[in-house]
């Protein structure tokens, strides 16, 4: 069974992101996504919202046939990772390959979005050696230069690692623009995960114009006051 994954989104948890969960959830149905994780920066906030909400099950099973993975997208001391699968603490700052160990320790995969995008601190092939990643990101719909992308499907190759694409969608119209389909049975987290470390087919295709200036501008803002999310504790 083909699932179209968008592994790569940001809610209006990261600093730069602008949608609620919710809108990103109603968008992404409306694309015929069947779902997407949430990799806001540096923050597990909106895996907390969305437990809360209903909006995603802690067993990592899909929600009213719509399934979010958690995730995080960390700003490593070299560069950007994603960990597709697992919520973390705050990270930031931390080398990579320290990154790298506590994904693995948390059942997390380990993906490097946009790399050699030098523009927005995509983690260099130097460091891409010395790193224990699960596969990589091959297609980012907002990358600055269309060659980054060629190259790091050419370093994907080579090294025989696992691809992936993502939206990099900080606003829900974005969400979907480019994402993973994964060919399984096993419409879980543990499914999807497993899933990943295959082949699989991608869908690529660019931001519009109009998507990657709101994008640029809402990079600006990233100095303004995130939100937060203080989860619901049970009643004793």
């Amino acid at each position: 069974m083909p699932l179209n994954i968008d592994l790569h989104c940001h809610s209006f948890f990261s600093g730069d992101g602008v949608s609620s969960p919710e809108q990103l959830i109603a968008a992404a149905k409306a694309k015929g996504l069947n779902g997407f994780a949430i990799t806001d920066h540096n923050t597990c906030d909106c895996v907390s919202y969305l437990l809360d909400k209903g909006l995603m099950r802690a067993d990592g099973l899909p929600v009213d046939g719509f399934l979010i993975l958690p995730g995080v997208e960390v700003t490593t001391a070299d560069g950007h990772l994603l960990c597709i699968g697992a919520t973390l603490p705050n990270l930031k700052g931390t080398p990579a390959i320290d990154v790298c160990k506590i994904i693995h320790e948390h059942g997390g995969l380990a993906i490097p979005p946009h790399p050699y995008d030098l523009f927005r601190a995509g983690i260099r092939q130097s460091t891409l050696e010395l790193i224990d990643i699960d596969a990589i990101e091959v297609f980012n719909a907002a990358t600055t230069f269309k060659r980054y992308n060629r190259q790091a499907f050419e370093y994907a190759q080579m090294r025989g690692l696992p691809m992936t694409a993502g939206s990099d969608a900080h606003h829900e119209a974005a969400i979907g623009t480019a994402y993973t389909i994964l060919n399984t049975d096993d419409f879980s987290l543990k499914g999807i995960l497993a899933q990943i470390l295959k082949s699989n087919e991608l869908n690529q295709k660019y931001m519009s114009p109009k998507d990657s200036l709101r994008k640029t501008w809402n990079n600006w803002l990233r100095l303004r006051r995130k939100r937060r999310h203080v989860p619901v504790k049970n009643a004793q």
